[in-house]
């Protein structure tokens, strides 16, 4: 009886130590495809793409020397098929600042007219202003819109194709230039927002095969831009790759390759959004 007894007791001893040892194999089998497979190439991937970005300033500049907004955005691809993207997505491009349209856009505002193709103040980067700004109105005037500005910095950065960098933010009402006591747009704290909002409008039309990301200005929870707003970012600059030769496909999905110490990152920032957002507006 004892015997039996010690054996029942050596086999389920034995049982457990092999269930165990099997649970370690699977879990170290586990961490290593997920280390092989996932996040090493992802990183290896970002640090091949960051390299070719190492020489790049990630923030604008105003005509006076101010700090502007920085850098969140990014599009590979040429010329025609940037622009055929923003415009596809129903985004217009903005006037120069002249006379007349500062004139227009200030009726725009005043008495709620449309103004589709109102300007924006220029910014300066890597000492040029941008090549082109884009705008969709949140309103009929122009009071309210999302925007965007765009500058390419390289005939074939990735997969011998143009890289234009850009700064998007929201314009969420009027008021005072902090520094200059001119009357400008203020913008919305939360860049984050805005950088995913116009990936997502040209991601709807097609016009994105995939995203990937890059570090910009690095994570940033309380900073001014050129007119004294406050806004806070992740720091991340996302960059679509744009379908070649415009060839637009809604509905095709799209892939996003971060290092999972990034997303990590970028969801504690993002889970501060609105309360930062509404601590900026009680005290801007």
């Amino acid at each position: 009886m004892f015997s039996t007894l010690e054996s029942k007791a050596r086999f389920r001893f034995r049982w457990r130590v092999l269930r165990e040892s099997l649970f370690l194999v699977a879990a170290a089998l586990l961490v290593w495809a997920t280390l092989a497979y996932l996040a090493l190439p992802a990183v290896w991937k970002r640090s091949q793409r960051q390299t070719l970005l190492s020489d790049q300033s990630m923030i604008t500049r105003t005509s006076e020397g101010f700090a502007g907004d920085p850098i969140n955005f990014g599009l590979v691809g040429d010329k025609p098929e940037m622009l055929c993207a923003f415009r596809s997505a129903g985004w217009t491009l903005a006037d120069s600042v002249t006379l007349r349209t500062s004139l227009a856009i200030a009726g725009s505002v005043a008495f709620g007219k449309p103004d589709p193709t109102a300007p924006v103040s220029p910014l300066y980067y890597n000492g040029r202003v941008e090549d082109f700004a884009f705008q969709s109105p949140d309103g009929l005037s122009a009071k309210r819109r999302h925007h965007i500005r765009l500058w390419q910095v390289g005939s074939s950065v990735f997969d011998d194709r143009p890289l234009w960098l850009a700064a998007a933010s929201f314009d969420r009402g009027i008021g005072a230039n902090r520094y200059t006591l001119q009357l400008t747009h203020r913008i919305d704290g939360d860049l984050d927002a805005e950088r995913e909002f116009v990936g997502e409008a040209l991601a709807r039309i097609g016009a994105i095969r995939s995203f990937f990301q890059v570090q910009g200005v690095g994570p940033t929870l309380d900073s001014r831009n050129g007119g004294g707003d406050r806004y806070f970012t992740d720091g991340e600059i996302l960059v679509g790759v744009l379908a070649p030769g415009c060839d637009l496909r809604p509905g095709e999905a799209v892939s996003r390759e971060n290092p999972p110490h990034v997303d990590l990152r970028s969801s504690i920032i993002h889970a501060l959004a609105p309360s930062r957002n509404a601590a900026f507006r009680l005290n801007p």
